[in-house]
């Protein structure tokens, strides 16, 4: 049997092959060896995403021969601040951030500019001095997530939005996004979307197949998640489509209709990667997912940082990571990546 360091190894270089191959020359960021460059990564909270991430993490970390630390604050924006201040005050090269609050948190950010590299990465803080964000662009996200709700219902229906909050830019444009997309509207660019209201409801339009029935908040409370997906139930007798925008809106979808009894009846789309999700894709109970790929916010972190301190610039402000269709065509395939990508996150 393996013991846990032979397994770390492997799970290494089967990660190199999904990053399209490690030891990557200097004119393309890489490293010829180790050096002493430290860098961090700090996460918004504490998540079972966040361990995907801390992959990508480590992989560049292997690869580029830097030193990383990775940090969840448990505790919000407070836990945030403080440990980004003991990462400036232990002299760290550079940190990837993923803003709790970034409207109140610029002036620090801007702080944490002036004494080291500071990029941005799945949450943005635009009016920072940051340097650059690495994420995925939510509107074409959203568009997608349009698109597969377009596969699971052909002959169009009912359908009805679920988000755990809409102040959060990320959350308005996957919103926009799925409703552009089903009302067959023009695609906007990211940077002048133009949202529908918050309390829009019955949106559609003419010769549309669709129907957006409401978008239901929770506030990040999965009891109250829960809740929302049986009101809507109970409601609108013909929903046919269930669409989660943070990753636990759709497990709780899922948790409503199996207890309705209407597995099968009202199909289930949605964002991110949690297993309960996965595993009702893989039984024909849910149809699909857009997964932001993660591990890529952590690797592409690392190697910015990389460039950045060796004197390369980004290119632009902004770096798309591509994001993935899961159904289940794909599924099996997508999962064992994760789980392998899980472990590696795990054991740092």
């Amino acid at each position: 049997m393996k013991n846990k360091t032979q397994t770390l190894v492997s799970l290494l270089m089967l990660s190199c092959l999904w990053f399209g191959g490690c030891g990557g020359g200097a004119s393309e960021g890489g490293s010829e060896g180790p050096d002493s460059s430290s860098f961090a990564y700090v996460t918004n909270g504490v998540d079972p995403f966040w361990d995907l991430c801390a992959a990508g993490v480590r992989i560049a970390e292997k690869e580029y021969g830097v030193s990383c630390e990775v940090l969840m604050p448990p505790k919000g924006v407070v836990d945030q601040k403080r440990m980004m201040e003991t990462l400036l005050a232990k002299g760290i090269d550079g940190i990837a951030v993923s803003p709790v609050d970034a409207e109140n948190q610029t002036p620090f950010l801007n702080e944490v500019s002036e004494s080291t590299i500071l990029i941005t990465n799945d949450s943005d803080a635009p009016q920072s001095k940051r340097l650059v964000f690495i994420g995925t662009n939510n509107y074409k996200a959203g568009r997608a997530l349009g698109g597969l709700v377009k596969k699971a219902l052909p002959e169009g229906g009912e359908v009805m939005l679920f988000v755990g909050r809409l102040e959060q830019l990320n959350a308005r444009q996957r919103r926009q996004g799925v409703i552009d997309e089903l009302l067959d509207r023009p695609l906007q660019t990211l940077d002048k979307v133009k949202y529908d209201p918050v309390d829009a409801t019955n949106l559609t339009a003419e010769g549309s197949k669709y129907v957006v029935l409401d978008t239901r908040t929770d506030n990040f409370d999965k009891a109250k998640a829960k809740s929302n997906a049986e009101d809507a139930i109970t409601k609108y007798k013909d929903l046919q489509c269930m669409v989660g925008l943070f990753a636990y809106n759709p497990p709780s979808c899922i948790d409503a209709i199996k207890e309705a009894g209407k597995l099968g009846q009202i199909k289930i789309c949605g964002f991110d990667e949690q297993d309960a999700l996965l595993q009702a894709i893989s039984d024909g109970h849910a149809y699909g997912t857009i997964s932001q790929q993660p591990w890529e916010y952590g690797y592409e972190s690392i190697k910015m940082l990389k460039n950045i301190h060796a004197g390369i610039q980004p290119a632009s402000t902004y770096q798309e990571v591509a994001f993935l269709e899961v159904t289940k065509d794909n599924i099996d395939e997508f999962w064992a990546k994760k789980k392998e990508m899980a472990e590696l996150g795990k054991s740092q």
